[in-house]
């Protein structure tokens, strides 16, 4: 696919261009706050859900550009019925939204598409040691996940879409996000999670090339169906963390778990945060300097066969749980080029070694296809319904 003229034409400042050769707000620099939707169909018929996705489309492409879902959305319309536009972001900047469109295992099945269609790595996610997953946390035909440097600008996306697919969609879960957890571009400083540490040091990101992400993220040609080449897969899992009991954890026992020192987060025996990580170092006591079930010698390429995947988490804090304890953690957001040779076995090897699991637990889980970008004139998922 050809990059279309609406890309390369000028845009204005804190405007995401929403069409292109991949879909924004994947290697896009990660913006600090997320509203993330996963979404059922409530119908089988293909040609209602092609209306809504190309209904979706149009508005999507208006809101990241800073406007109203529809011309005079908000205020513009027949005073007598509701309005086009929820009108909360109304006088608001664009604040970089970027709105990321997703397929998920059940959308064949529902609107009874060919079933070579569905990709092989769109196959549900196992069960891994220790996950405590809630059904009304996982899962989702659809999703649609905006990110944005205002919070109300995320929302008001994500709230205006739902409403659109009244009829046709139903919310099955979503997530609010805050204080990225990975940077995907060098020209951001790496941020940290609710642990207190820099997360994300060693991900990928947008200035690594295209040849590195054609091998990490984005479906090659030939990998599945023709629809998805130039597109990628994205992993979401709520990760509730325990931040009581780690918040009574030594500090050189919280650096051991991590592997990284928490203030300058450099490799344990390095000084810099992105020193090379050495595993073979012995410390002072003859163990490795960075333990065996050290989470950044786990979830390392090293130590996975060269596997790497795209993050881009945000924090969350839900309130309480009713027992004294903040609903808080990380929401994980990744794209990878195939999850069942990427996340999966990096996730097996964390949750069957990692001390960091007695800390946190995973709640929620899902998986999508995301299609490529959209030239001039195209809708969200056109190529793989009209295949």
């Amino acid at each position: 696919m050809s990059a279309c003229s609406a890309s390369a034409a000028p845009v204005a400042e804190g405007v995401v261009p929403f069409r292109g050769d991949r879909q924004a707000g994947i290697v896009t620099p990660a913006q600090d706050r997320l509203h993330f939707v996963a979404l059922d169909l409530t119908t089988d018929n293909r040609e209602r859900v092609r209306a809504l996705l190309q209904k979706w489309t149009s508005a999507a492409e208006r809101m990241t550009a800073g406007a109203e879902t529809a011309p005079g959305g908000a205020v513009g319309g027949n005073p007598d019925g509701p309005p086009a536009d929820t009108g909360e972001a109304l006088g608001l900047p664009a604040a970089k939204l970027t709105l990321t469109f997703g397929v998920g295992p059940g959308f064949f099945d529902k609107l009874g598409l060919d079933p070579a269609l569905r990709p092989a790595g769109l196959a549900e996610l196992p069960r891994f040691t220790l996950d405590q997953l809630d059904p009304a946390l996982s899962g989702g035909d659809l999703c649609i996940q905006a990110c944005a440097d205002d919070p109300q600008v995320a929302v008001h996306a994500v709230r205006n879409l739902v409403r659109i697919g009244f009829g046709t969609t139903s919310v099955r879960w979503s997530q609010l996000g805050f204080g990225r957890t990975s940077s995907t571009s060098t020209a951001q400083a790496t941020p940290r999670n609710l642990f207190g540490f820099k997360d994300g040091t060693r991900n990928l990101k947008a200035e690594d090339g295209a040849e590195l992400l054609d091998q990490h993220v984005w479906v090659q040609p030939g990998d599945g169906p023709a629809w998805l080449a130039g597109g990628t897969y994205l992993v979401a899992r709520r990760i509730r963390m325990h931040v009581e009991i780690w918040d009574r954890t030594s500090l050189a026992e919280q650096e051991a778990i991590v592997g990284r020192t928490k203030g300058e987060g450099a490799p344990l025996g390095a000084a810099g945060e992105f020193d090379t990580a050495d595993f073979a170092a012995i410390g002072p006591d003859g163990l490795p300097r960075i333990g065996e079930v050290a989470h950044i010698r786990l979830a390392s390429p090293e130590a996975l066969n060269g596997v790497r995947i795209l993050r881009r988490g945000y924090n969350f804090v839900d309130g309480s749980d009713g027992q004294g304890h903040l609903n808080a953690g990380l929401f994980f957001v990744a794209f990878m080029r195939d999850p069942h040779a990427q996340f999966v076995p990096m996730q097996r090897a964390l949750a069957n070694k990692d001390v960091m699991m007695e800390y946190i637990e995973h709640t929620g889980s899902a998986v999508f296809a995301c299609p490529p970008g959209l030239s001039d004139g195209q809708y969200w998922a056109q190529p793989l319904l009209e295949a």
